[in-house]
């Protein structure tokens, strides 16, 4: 269609279900598609094309999800994409009533080599309740299903999303890089099994900053491979803590280092700041790790380093972690610990801890005791006042 006003002349869409915008964008509104703002009707489908028309439009494109509540079951959007997409979500996704429609997909809503990708705002309601009582009863389960993962891609953000009760985890970052995340609130019950919140893996230069985590498993885990992560401004609790890990469970296994964590605190958690790894031989690593501005309350082990890990003591008894774990800092570390032995590092013995560096910590054991330490296979430096003493 051609304007009439005299001396402009310009070209807008003519295409139903896709808007123009001007200076090359366009947005597609899923409710053009089909989907139905009631969250019972399954909108699953007109997700998908509108994915796959903004996907491959040359163009920039929004994907546009209004208010209301939408019915989505497991759902892959695949790229790669011809230019940079956004979805941005003012409704929320809720998942099936019954947890057996989603499948054994082991994903709700996958996002997997797409480069150029931003998802904004919006509710993800996964439901998890009725997989969690499957799961506790041991009755025969699906696999479950993580609420959403990015699988490769890359130059991605993630921001103002709200996560409610995964059936797993609830974020996954995996082999992607440069990806930030920001503004999130993930929240599910303290007992709901490996909810944990946001899970990063062979993954590069990924930011995590201003977010509420509360859940049942590590608000936040570290798995091989991940290098470059800078995380600012986590509450964390209830749940178990920021681990590395755990790592050292194969024996071929990438390294993680250059790992930044700072201004962040922590409120009833299982554990604050933790690495853990299998007790068997492995090839992995852990190094340049910064650990500084953290607030602990009442957390039952605000600093730990166990290198025996063994659940059900299944492979791994009688042997030591191959994982080397070095230049580790921890600095300006204040608060309360609910168990009286605030810092433990349990290094192996066969590679312990080496240039672990303390530095201005506070911990006291429910406010008004002296708190205490424990240190095997360990080496390093303190710098000013630690509380409780260092056993360096």
């Amino acid at each position: 269609m051609f304007s009439l006003v005299p001396g402009v002349l310009f070209l807008c869409c003519i295409l139903p279900c896709h808007i123009c915008n001007g200076q090359g964008s366009s947005t597609y509104n899923v409710m053009d598609f089909g989907a139905t703002p009631d969250g019972t009707t399954d909108s699953t489908r007109p997700f998908s094309r509108a994915w796959a028309l903004a996907c491959g439009d040359k163009n920039m494109s929004t994907i546009y999800v209004p208010q209301g509540l939408y019915l989505i079951k497991a759902v892959e959007f695949r790229g790669p994409c011809r230019n940079t997409t956004t979805v941005r979500i003012n409704g929320t996704l809720v998942a099936p009533d019954d947890f057996r429609d989603m499948g054994n997909s082991s994903y709700w809503i996958l996002f997997i080599k797409v480069d150029r990708l931003s998802i904004l705002g919006g509710v993800l309601d996964a439901k998890g309740a009725g997989f969690w009582a499957c799961r506790i009863s041991g009755q025969n389960c699906t696999v479950g299903a993580r609420s959403i993962t990015l699988n490769w891609v890359n130059d991605a953000q993630l921001k103002g999303l709200t996560s409610i009760n995964s059936q797993l985890t609830h974020v996954v970052i995996n082999s992607c890089n440069n990806v930030n995340v920001s503004d999130l609130s993930i929240t599910a019950p303290d007992l709901s099994p490996n909810t944990d919140g946001i899970h990063v893996q062979t993954s590069t230069n990924v930011t995590i900053t201003n977010t509420n985590i509360t859940t049942g498993d590590d608000c936040i885990s570290i798995g091989p491979g991940s290098w470059n992560l800078w995380i600012d401004q986590i509450r964390c609790g209830p749940g178990h803590g920021l681990s590395i890990g755990s790592l050292g469970r194969e024996f071929e296994e990438a390294g993680v280092q250059n790992i930044t964590v700072t201004n962040s605190e922590f409120n009833g958690s299982d554990n604050g700041l933790r690495i853990k790894t299998w007790a068997r031989p492995s090839t992995g690593f852990v190094r340049n790790i910064t650990y500084q501005n953290i607030i602990m309350q009442n957390v039952d082990n605000p600093i730990i380093i166990d290198q025996n890990y063994c659940p059900n003591n299944d492979g791994c008894p009688g042997q030591s972690s191959g994982i080397k774990i070095e230049q580790v800092t921890y600095e300006n570390i204040q608060g309360t610990s609910a168990t009286p032995v605030a810092m433990i590092f349990d290094c192996s013995p066969t590679n312990p801890c080496a240039a672990i560096r303390l530095q201005d910590i506070k911990l006291t054991y429910l406010n008004t005791t002296k708190a205490q330490s424990s240190c095997n296979n360990i080496g390093g430096t303190v710098f000013g006042v630690i509380l409780p003493e260092n056993c360096l």
